[in-house]
């Protein structure tokens, strides 16, 4: 890519059967990686268990930038977050609300959680398919009440909308796809550069 963006996402829950050809490939990425390995749950693919995906962010932890676990998973990893800590990688503590929008005593309490498990970033993830599920996420954003800097967007009906509207709200990362996207709402990097948001690197 001759403008490749401000990070890459490794999903290595998607990518567990050619870690082997990954590992020696990722090199070649002009642009640093955040690495996750999602819960089940929470999107994940292939059905991996706690330990398959401890064992991949472990061996991937030193080539990332940021490593992204699942707030439910934190009690579980928490040996692996200490060990980011140390290597000076940085913690994304993420939430997927793939069926609804919580509620705004919801969000605070998910993001003090993530805050005491250490994240830099708070990523959060939620259904937007009604204008006051979208007003509720862009509420939390605004509020800034966490003490803890969120990424936070939109799947659904209004996914593509609540992007680009987070963004303008001062979400710190904003999640694109590179082609076709399977996310429902997710738009690609093109578009966002096309509407002036994402930065010229």
């Amino acid at each position: 890519m001759r403008k490749p963006p401000d990070f890459f996402e490794l999903r290595l829950d998607r990518l567990v059967r050619m870690v082997d050809r990954l590992e020696n490939k990722i090199s070649k990425l002009r642009a640093p990686l955040i690495i996750t390995a999602r819960h089940p749950m929470e999107g994940g693919a292939n059905r991996l268990s706690a330990s398959q995906r401890h064992n991949l962010l472990a061996r991937f932890l030193s080539r990332a930038r940021y490593i992204d676990v699942e707030l439910r998973s934190a009690p579980v990893f928490r040996s692996l977050l200490r060990q980011a800590r140390k290597q000076n990688v940085r913690r994304i503590i993420s939430v997927h609300c793939l069926k609804r929008t919580p509620t705004p005593s919801q969000l605070r309490d998910k993001a003090r959680a993530a805050r005491r498990y250490g994240a830099d970033i708070f990523k959060l993830a939620t259904r937007t398919d009604t204008p006051a599920q979208l007003t509720r996420l862009v509420d939390f954003v605004v509020a800034k009440d966490p003490g803890v800097a969120v990424s936070a967007m939109g799947i659904g009906k209004l996914g593509a909308a609540s992007r680009v509207l987070l963004a303008c709200c001062g979400s710190t990362l904003i999640y694109v796809s590179l082609g076709r996207s399977d996310i429902e709402g997710q738009i690609s990097l093109e578009q966002l550069r096309a509407l002036g948001i994402a930065s010229p690197n």
